[in-house]
């Protein structure tokens, strides 16, 4: 606390004034004498010190000051006055002067001293104010301010600009809190006030434009302000780059009006920009940046410069994605900022702020409790202190030791009841004035904190969280739920990587990350050498053999290489590694992926025996969350909130969170998988499309056969579970079908010519991983550039052996009414009855010389993987057709096209597997029970491998697979170049009597000799 003692100022008595202006004369201070000037104004300063305004006005200084400063024939006198002002703020007087340094009209006087044609005068008026500046309240800052604003803006004399902008460094030094504060009236002033004509007040407006800026503490732009600074400066040359680069920026930062009143000038020009790009990317930044204000007080005074100019765009912009995401920073803008629909911003009523006033009748009370009686509410140091006060309030600091500070005005009024106890009060009071406290109380249970910490999270252009609080509990067990893409997996690295502001550093505690992967590069370590040469692990060898012996590793299997692992027996390899590690907190993401049953059930009981090791888990498997965890943190709304007990309890409590527990998809949330293509001679559903026969397999570094004589067939109605252990070979048996690998053991594998086939790996994630730079359109743009599906190209079975070379050697000899030729390439196709015939290229010949063959002869001369049917694959490859096929998968748009996959979630990156899949499992339970539904109705065969048993008998169990047909009468619809749909006039179906006659009368009229064109025929 600070060592205010207010009993040692006396009221100002007028005996007391009497003694202590005895000697002073008001006209010293303004002779001519410079040294006899600065001796009477020290001399007041200290006789008035204790007395405060009152002490001033008895002896006339503000009125004889006001009246010398006015003197045009006596510079002594003009400068005298000044100095009298800066010797009172150097000789601690400041308090004293403060109340009526305004009112009074000397700060007036004062600033219009700044043009004095004496320059010693002009130097002494600003040295006085900049004086008072910097030894005033801060908090009277916001009362200082206005006039220095006005006359940067409509003061004639260039000095006067010069001067205010002086006192407004000094505010940024002195006051920077409170300056900030005032940000959003301070910027537009200096960004016309950099355009002035005078060079001398363009160069100092710049300088204080770029001290006023470095008030702006949002980490997130502190590197950009430079660039903002440079697009007020030449907004035609730097506003678009200046955009491009912020549209680029993660915001988690607390968005404060000192932040907005720098980027609204900068998103206000962005909006008006020719390019539709950089319109959209304005509207991505208000959106993040809107989610990230805490209070529509923030962002009120902003509204009428964007939100009119956004609602503009809208009804304006030609592609339909970008609309889409302007709409929704109109409805983030709204929301935050509590604009009710057909409003635009400019019409609202204004806030409600405290008031002088108010605060005076809340003084008064304080002290009508204290039981002594209230000064008058027209009192200087009444009125003044009451100003402070509503700055105080209006900026909600309830902080003690500020409002502290107004301890000596009141003491200027009153010196009992003691001011200091007088304000604690006063500041109790005004704190729980309409208090509407909203807040999650604190979590009081009792136990050892490991971590208590507020922090905000985001990746690539989209928030997750905002001044979230984290507390976790030694021994607790936490569920970490959310909807896909809410930031589990996100906040689960952040704190592994020590990016969570305020997360205890691995010194203090220790802290394992368990994924889900093992890192592809350590495949030929084995699992001995891959546990001991991790530095981190606290054991010795025969404590780690021990360790993985009990997770199931025998000594054979520690031998094995990473790389021939099954995916369950990684996940166990990674947790075995997380034991030795001793952790104090474990964070496990999806530790049941790949994992049996047995395993699952040895995981729940290794961690609910952890007695002093916290876990945050994140898991999609509700039955191993629900019999492990404690407590559950719900990540919603930017914030994380813990609820106590099993998941079961926390669904009770959050019934939309249903699908964290239940199969059951969000009635907001589908999946739709694109409908398969007809396949030739295949006229029902039961028919078989792949087969096995007899299959064996053996991997060459293996010492066992995985597969032994494996038949099985499925069709477009089988929905087919591959079930086993862990290493069992269910994976191999995948790849097999779909031809990744081929039988070594005999047996034999055949599918239908034209069949396409939708893999998505047990670990998904090895489709996409050496393309995690680009956004999903690219991968998307990338594999499927040709028409083929180039994954699909790569496969084992896909790839042309030597014999199969030599054969369409031998067979690329073609002979052409005598003339021979060689097959070069096979252009294209189209129908030929039953089959297919297929456009040839020649070698050393044009293309008009190319010649249609039928499919079965190109087969006979070795050309059978060449011919591989492309049915499904001739979708249009453009933007807004693969946005819409993944918006099927729940993905935006935004995530489609403008985020790269690396910084996408785990759920987030397998909805891309899964629509690249789908184009010619890490996920949630809503995004499972999504894709439940949308495999029940999917046309095509499914075989599914899982450990999941809702998963698998919610699908698999079925007798009978319903089938939903398109809807009678459904048309397709048309867009433009842009995206905007087409309005297509439905052509009426005419009756088989009508099209006689329709075609009678084409043949009259052709007999007649009229022109009839041939699309008329159809």
């Amino acid at each position: 606390m600070p060592a205010i003692t207010a009993s040692a100022i006396a009221p100002a008595t007028p005996a007391a004034l009497k003694g202590s202006a005895e000697g002073i004369d008001v006209a010293s201070l303004l002779v001519a004498d410079k040294a006899s000037r600065l001796a009477a104004a020290k001399t007041l300063a200290s006789a008035v010190q204790n007395h405060g305004p009152a002490g001033l006005v008895a002896i006339g200084f503000t009125e004889a000051a006001v009246k010398a400063l006015g003197d045009k024939k006596s510079p002594a006198a003009r400068e005298g006055a000044a100095e009298a002002v800066t010797a009172l703020a150097q000789a601690g007087a400041t308090k004293a002067l403060e109340p009526i340094f305004i009112d009074s009209g000397l700060y007036d006087a004062l600033i219009e001293a700044f043009a004095d044609k004496m320059p010693a005068v002009r130097n002494a008026a600003v040295e006085a104010v900049r004086q008072f500046a910097a030894t005033m309240n801060p908090w009277a800052t916001a009362l200082l301010l206005p006039a220095l604003l006005h006359q940067l803006k409509t003061a004639g004399k260039w000095q006067i600009k010069t001067g205010a902008l002086v006192v407004l460094n000094q505010l940024v030094a002195s006051a920077p809190l409170q300056t900030a504060r005032l940000m959003p009236d301070i910027i537009p002033v200096l960004s016309e006030a950099i355009w002035d004509t005078k060079a001398d007040v363009k160069k100092a407006a710049r300088d204080s434009l770029t001290k006023a800026c470095a008030l702006i503490s949002n980490k997130d732009i502190e590197r950009f302000i430079p660039a903002l600074i440079n697009s007020l400066i030449n907004p035609v040359e730097e506003v678009p780059n200046t955009i491009q680069l912020l549209s680029a920026t993660t915001f988690v930062s607390e968005v404060d009006s000192a932040t907005l009143s720098l980027m609204v000038p900068l998103l206000s020009r962005g909006i008006n920009e020719k390019l539709t790009a950089t319109k959209r990317k304005v509207a991505v930044i208000v959106d993040n940046m809107s989610k990230l204000v805490d209070s529509h007080v923030t962002v009120r005074p902003f509204l009428p410069k964007l939100l009119p100019g956004l609602i503009k765009i809208e009804s304006s912009i030609g592609d339909p994605e970008a609309r889409g995401v302007v709409g929704k920073a109109i409805a983030t803008l709204r929301q935050v900022g509590q604009v009710p629909e057909g409003s635009d911003g400019t019409d609202l009523p204004p806030l409600k702020i405290a008031e002088a006033s108010q605060m005076t009748s809340g003084l008064t009370s304080v002290y009508k409790k204290a039981n002594a009686s209230p000064p008058s509410s027209t009192d200087t140091s009444v009125v003044y202190v009451s100003r402070l006060a509503a700055n105080l309030v209006n900026a909600k600091n309830f902080d003690i030791a500020e409002w502290e500070t107004l301890a000596p005005y009141l003491g200027f009024v009153a010196a009992t009841p003691d001011p200091v106890t007088i304000t604690r009060d006063w500041v109790v009071r005004s704190a729980t004035e309409g208090d509407d406290d909203d807040d999650v109380p604190e979590d009081e249970e009792e136990g050892e904190d490991l971590c208590n910490c507020q922090f905000s999270l985001a990746y690539g252009a989209k928030i997750l969280l905002n001044t979230a609080t984290l507390r976790l509990k030694r021994g607790h067990r936490y569920g970490l739920c959310g909807k896909n893409g809410t930031g589990k997996s996100t906040l689960m690295r952040a704190i592994h990587n020590g990016q969570v502001e305020g997360f205890p550093s691995p010194d203090e505690v220790r802290t394992f990350y368990v994924e889900h992967d093992i890192d592809g590069s350590e495949a030929d370590t084995s699992v001995l050498q891959f546990i001991i040469s991790d530095n981190r692990i606290q054991a010795d060898e025969a404590e780690v053999i021990e360790t993985l012996a009990s997770v199931g590793f025998s000594d054979e299997r520690q031998k094995q290489s990473i790389g021939s692992l099954s995916g369950g027996w990684k996940m166990k390899l990674a947790l075995a590694r997380a034991m030795l590690f001793k952790a104090d907190i474990l964070l496990l993401d999806e530790p049941t992926n790949h994992l049996d049953v047995i395993n699952v059930a040895w995981l729940e009981n290794y961690l609910v025996s952890l007695k002093n090791c916290t876990s945050i888990i994140v898991s999609h498997d509700s039955a191993f969350l629900n019999n492990t965890i404690t407590d559950v943190l719900h990540l919603n709304r930017f914030k994380v909130k813990r609820y106590r007990g099993t998941l079961e309890n926390f669904v009770k409590q959050v019934p939309e969170a249903k699908s964290y527990y239940t199969l059951e998809a969000a009635e907001d949330y589908k999946f739709k998988l694109p409908d398969p293509p007809l396949l030739e001679g295949v006229k029902t559903k039961e028919k078989s499309l792949l087969k096995m026969r007899k299959v064996g397999f053996q991997y060459p570094a293996s010492p066992v056969q995985q597969l032994y004589d494996i038949t099985l067939q499925i069709s477009l109605s089988s929905r087919v579970a591959v079930l086993g252990p862990n290493g069992s070979g269910k994976s191999t048996l995948v790849k097999l079908l779909i031809g990744d690998t081929e039988p070594n053991k005999g047996g034999e594998i055949w599918k239908h010519p034209n069949l396409v086939i939708g893999y998505v790996a047990q670990h998904a994630f090895h489709h996409i991983d050496n393309h995690l730079d680009k956004t999903a359109l690219e991968y998307m743009l990338w594999r499927y550039q040709t028409g083929e599906d180039l994954e699909e190209m790569s496969k084992a079975s896909r790839q042309i052996t030597d014999a199969e070379v030599q054969k369409m050697k031998d067979g690329s000899l073609y002979v052409h009414e005598g003339q021979k030729r060689v097959i070069d390439e096979i252009i294209s196709r189209k129908k030929l009855k039953q089959s297919y015939e297929y456009e040839v290229s020649f070698k050393g010949l044009s293309s008009t010389e190319n010649l249609w063959v039928p499919r079965d002869e190109l087969i006979k001369r070795g050309f059978e993987k060449k011919v591989l049917e492309r049915l499904g694959l001739l979708r249009p490859l453009v933007r807004r057709e693969i946005e819409k096929h993944f918006a099927d998968f729940g993905l935006e748009p935004e995530f489609v096209s403008h985020n790269s996959m690396r910084g996408l979630s785990g759920g987030q990156k397998v909805k891309i597997v899964l629509g690249a899949a789908t184009w010619r499992h890490y996920l949630d339970r809503e995004s499972l029970a999504a894709l439940i539904g949308a495999l029940k109705v999917f046309e095509g065969g499914v075989l599914i491998i899982t450990h999941n048993k809702d998963f698998s008998e919610s699908i698999c169990t079925e007798a009978r697979v319903p089938r939903i047909d398109k809807k009678d009468g459904e048309e397709e619809v048309q867009y433009d170049a842009m995206g905007n749909k087409i309005d297509v006039k439905k052509t009426k179906k005419l009756t088989s009597s009508e099209l006689r006659k329709k075609k009678k009368d084409r043949m009259a009229r052709r007999k007649r000799g009229e022109e009839v064109f041939s699309d008329e025929d159809e």
